[in-house]
């Protein structure tokens, strides 16, 4: 598993940079075949009144973006809750992948590229140097995302597992971008072009 560590307002230390590398391998050791990278930031807050010590975690296994944060007054303990709730993220992704599997029974190879994204596109946007772009102006900041084409079902899936209130994404039957949403009340929204 390939993985970055990046600070800020702190300096990665031997210790923190081993403690981090421990936590995250063993908090992925049953899932070693899904896991391709990590990407970790760990951040202290300015603010010396706010004791607050941040990890959050991005974990990229077969086409899927997993991502965990966790705040507390203690960076390793911090590191500690990060490292827990990705491993409960990824038992749940490993649980959907082999129940949506018996429930479809045999699926053909474009769907299984669907569910699992294109490594083709992710490689294609590497070689165009286009997935680490540099941010135009300090006010915006820009991502790119390879968007292999999905049910909602799957877009619902990506969402709880990145952690986010919302998931953009491309419609598997007509190529049209949507995006799906937790609402307040419970319950997912989606929101759609419109026809003009």
């Amino acid at each position: 598993m390939k993985l970055l560590i990046h600070g800020r307002n702190l300096k990665i230390t031997q210790a923190i940079s081993d403690y981090t590398r421990d936590k995250l391998i063993r908090a992925v050791a049953k899932f070693e075949g899904l896991v391709s990278e990590a990407e970790v930031h760990l951040s202290v807050a300015k603010n010396p009144s706010v004791q607050q010590q941040t990890a959050e975690v991005t974990i990229f296994a077969n086409g899927a973006v997993i991502r965990a944060e966790e705040r507390s007054e203690n960076l390793y303990a911090s590191i500690d809750l990060v490292s827990s709730k990705l491993s409960r993220q990824l038992r749940r992704y490993k649980e959907r992948i082999k129940d949506h599997h018996r429930a479809e029974g045999n699926r053909s190879d474009g769907d299984s590229a669907a569910l699992n994204g294109s490594s083709e596109a992710i490689d294609r946007l590497n070689a165009q140097g286009q997935s680490r772009p540099a941010l135009p102006t300090p006010a915006i900041r820009r991502k790119y995302f390879a968007m292999p084409p999905m049910t909602l079902e799957q877009a619902i899936t990506q969402l709880e597992l990145v952690d986010h209130d919302f998931y953009v994404f491309r419609d598997q039957e007509d190529r049209q971008i949507r995006v799906v949403y937790r609402r307040n009340h419970g319950g997912y929204g989606v929101i759609e072009p419109r026809g003009s």
